[in-house]
């Protein structure tokens, strides 16, 4: 009785992961179905709308669910034709390549191509590149960069032959992949050229969204070899809409501008810039919002500003930004000591951000800051002293940091190069000097810079117009309509 208990508990352990199995396959099929149902749509319609958001959704629900043997048979049922003979040989080569499953390559052997996904002989080109993506996704997510990038090779070769609109979003995720596989595969700078021929051929046949795309990933691609005053020259000199349509591509937009600000020592419009990034990007994009939030902390501080502790604790960030709030700890204190331990203990982590020119520029500004707590603690104190304060060579070196500082307008103080010391000013109210106005203003420019951005993002259907002009046409009637009404009452009458 207990022999036949456990064969039966075993058979039933195996049972499980095969019901899992099936029903994961069935989702994803249903998920395909569903790309393809709204492709096919889209294209009937000849409305490139639909893609726009809804095919991203539906990507990356079946994302997570994709496998070898789901991909061959969506790639045997849907690509038909003699056109899309190659895609399919050559896709459906590469997943039984390099699928290390002996399950899942023996299921591929015998692939039922009867999923209902695709009808007919001949294949929409929508379709194709689809399939593109979805093995694009499938290898990127198993870190296999070396077959995306031959992946997005074929796809961007396969795409020139074709210039429909209903392509267009495809297109900007293929593109985005080609970078993100050449980026693993640490050959960033070998597709420029391509990435430069494809924006210009985008801006030629007005794809909006391809263009969006390409900008970032060309600025991208500029600023991860430190290539600033290139990115700036294609940033300035590139065609591109007031108005981006996608909401996400000018988050980074706008980061990349910050960055190539903060480089170019324009600090203010790099924090207006870095500012909006942050605090457009969505809540889900966790990456995005770290890298941002990197900058924007340092340019704040390169500003004599001291962010809050809560923009260091806020969810996800904590562990992140632990460094930069220990830096922050080190400029606001003016403790140079502390300043130069952390920047040397975290020397790999600000080299691998990109931000460890930024870090010594820093080094000033915690100067300033001590020199600022010198002067309000002290109304006078010797040069002597405050190199030793300071961790200074020696009263020398004090003297020409203080002279600097002054003039700058860091600190408001008096040097006596006679006696030897430095004597502070009285300070003055703030509310008799000019910077309440200034503060007041930057905070009114900020809210008219967002009711500007609130009505240009109001976006309106370019023929709302004609439509109103077709009801009001419908609901007149015409003077024989009105005759033949007239006459057929009278008729009834008589």
């Amino acid at each position: 009785m207990t022999g036949t208990s456990t064969a039966v508990s075993s058979d039933h352990n195996q049972i499980l992961p095969l019901a899992s199995s099936n029903a994961e396959r069935s989702t994803a099929h249903q998920a395909v179905t569903a790309i393809v149902a709204l492709i096919e749509s889209a294209v009937k319609n000849k409305d490139a709308r639909l893609l726009a958001g809804r095919l991203n959704r539906l990507i990356s629900a079946v994302r997570a669910q994709l496998t070898p043997q789901i991909l061959s048979q969506f790639f045997a049922s849907s690509l038909k034709g003699e056109e899309a003979n190659s895609t399919r040989s050559f896709l459906v080569g590469l997943v039984v390549n390099t699928s290390t499953n002996v399950m899942q390559v023996e299921g591929m052997e015998h692939v039922d191509t009867d999923l209902g996904v695709h009808s007919g002989s001949h294949t929409l080109p929508e379709i194709e590149m689809v399939a593109f993506l979805l093995a694009l996704t499938y290898f990127i997510d198993q870190e296999k960069f070396q077959q995306a990038k031959s992946i997005a090779d074929a796809a961007v070769t396969r795409m020139s032959a074709f210039n429909r609109r209903t392509l267009d979003t495809i297109a900007a995720k293929i593109y985005y992949f080609l970078s993100l596989s050449a980026e693993g595969l640490g050959t960033l700078d070998s597709i420029r050229g391509t990435l430069l021929g494809l924006h210009c051929t985008a801006v030629l046949r007005h794809d909006s969204v391809g263009q969006e795309m390409l900008m970032n990933l060309l600025l991208r691609n500029y600023l991860h070899y430190n290539l600033y005053d290139q990115a700036e020259k294609f940033r300035s000199k590139a065609q591109k809409s007031d108005v981006f349509k996608s909401y996400q591509q000018y988050c980074r937009y706008l980061y990349f501008v910050g960055r190539i600000r903060t480089i170019q020592l324009e600090y203010t419009d790099a924090k207006e810039s870095l500012q909006q990034a942050v605090r457009k990007a969505p809540t889900s994009a966790l990456g995005f919002r770290v890298a941002a939030s990197k900058w924007l902390i340092l340019v704040r501080l390169l500003l004599g500003e001291v962010p809050d502790r809560q923009e260091f604790t806020a969810p996800g960030l904590h562990k992140a930004l632990q460094p930069y709030l220990e830096l922050t700890q080190a400029v606001r204190s003016g403790d140079l000591v502390a300043f130069d331990k952390v920047a040397k203990v975290y020397n790999t982590k600000f080299r691998d951000d990109h931000t460890n020119n930024l870090i010594t520029r820093l080094h000033h500004n915690v100067l300033r800051t001590g020199l600022r707590r010198i002067t309000l603690a002290y109304s006078r104190i010797s040069l002597a002293d405050v190199a030793t304060k300071l961790h200074l060579n020696s009263a020398e070196d004090a003297e020409c940091i203080v002279a600097k500082a002054i003039r700058d307008g860091g600190i408001d103080a008096v040097i006596n190069h006679e006696l030897g010391f430095l004597a502070s000013k009285e300070v003055s109210d703030v509310y008799s000097t000019g910077e309440p106005q200034a503060a007041f203003h930057a905070r009114i420019a900020f809210c008219l810079d967002l009711h500007n951005e609130a009505v240009k993002s109001m976006r309106y259907e370019p023929d709302a117009h004609k439509k109103l002009q077709q009801w009001s046409r419908k609901e007149r009637i015409s003077p024989e309509e009105l005759a033949k009404a007239i006459a057929d009452d009278d008729e009834e009458e008589y």
